[in-house]
């Protein structure tokens, strides 16, 4: 596919193909598609302005998806959207993971047992059938509705039995621990680790911000109407805030004041701003619980290599390109 770009106002016609690494055009591009100017910013310095200006708005850059993909009409878009958001950022908040992590817990154990003692399986589809009901079960009893985890879960999963290494770091971090609640979840930090370092190499290709009025970001001048394109996936391969990005590294997190709840400089996960995920604190804890609680009583071995990621999920998750079986057993 062939599209026309603008680098920093000069036209050229390139071939519109993910290096992995990103477009090399400098810090500001524009590409021209299907009608759309879609205007990408590449810097950390100017994500506060993506994510912070008053004159990009977040609900008008995903209104028109929205209605496409799932039929809620404009008006009721915008008469709902805020009140929705606030009260899930309110029902998921760090206060009250609490109410929903003894349920939680009864809820996987439960649904581990139907695994029986040993067998193979499809890692992707073993986490989905054993994972996502629970989580719909404890949501939608709660009147909420939010995407789950299963993908990143997965891709946790599939990072640390990939390494012999990080496999027994964990391992030694659950036998330390006695019981799985809340509290004991603290105790579990490079799990969490791990996990985050997943969300950074498996987040979503990218966010947008539609642009209401001129937006000045460095020495350029960007007309509204433009949709403002934010990649996590490149943002998180910057070099100067991940060394060896490609690499699932753990411990690079040791350095985020996660006691705090800061992330890592440069990391965007649960995008920012008036709309930040609301559902972050609860996906990090049932993706930590359940991570823990598999482990702890099954042991996994990799029978295939770690997928590459599909290229085909600009939004949401990457999904695996192919099969990751593993054998697992009772401990």
């Amino acid at each position: 596919m062939f599209c026309f770009i603008e680098i920093l106002g000069f036209p050229l016609e390139k071939s519109l193909v993910s290096t992995g690494a990103g477009f090399q055009y400098g810090p500001i591009f524009t590409v021209l598609t299907v009608g759309k100017r879609l205007t990408f910013v590449t810097e950390v310095d100017d994500f506060k302005i993506f994510f912070g200006s008053k004159d990009v708005d977040f609900q008008q850059a995903v209104q028109d998806p929205v209605e496409h993909t799932a039929s809620i009409t404009k008006h009721s878009f915008y008469k709902h959207h805020t009140e929705i958001h606030d009260m899930m950022k309110r029902r998921l908040a760090l206060s009250n993971l609490h109410l929903f992590i003894g349920n939680l817990s009864e809820e996987f154990t439960e649904r581990l047992t139907y695994l029986g003692t040993e067998g193979t399986d499809d890692l992707c589809d073993l986490v989905r059938h054993s994972m996502y009901s629970a989580v719909v079960n404890q949501l939608f009893g709660r009147g909420i509705c939010i995407t789950d985890g299963n993908a990143i879960t997965f891709w946790s999963l599939a990072f640390i039995i990939s390494d012999p290494s990080i496999y027994k770091t964990v391992m030694k971090e659950l036998c330390s621990v006695f019981d799985i609640s809340e509290t004991d979840l603290r105790k579990l930090p490079y799990l969490k680790w791990c996990i985050l370092e997943a969300i950074r190499l498996r987040s979503p290709g990218a966010i947008a911000r539609k642009v209401v009025r001129p937006l000045k970001i460095k020495n350029y001048i960007v007309p509204p109407g433009d949709i403002l394109m934010l990649s996590l996936f490149w943002a998180h391969r910057n070099p100067k805030y991940f060394p060896e990005p490609e690499k699932f590294l753990p411990e690079r997190w040791k350095e985020a004041d996660l006691e705090k709840h800061v992330f890592l400089n440069g990391f965007i996960g649960f995008g920012g701003g008036r709309y930040q995920c609301p559902g972050r604190w609860f996906a990090l804890m049932e993706i930590q619980l359940f991570i823990a609680l598999i482990l702890y009583k099954y042991e996994f071995t990799l029978l295939d290599s770690v997928p590459k990621q599909s290229p085909l999920h600009l939004v949401g998750t990457q999904q695996p390109m192919g099969p990751c079986r593993v054998r697992y057993r009772s401990r």
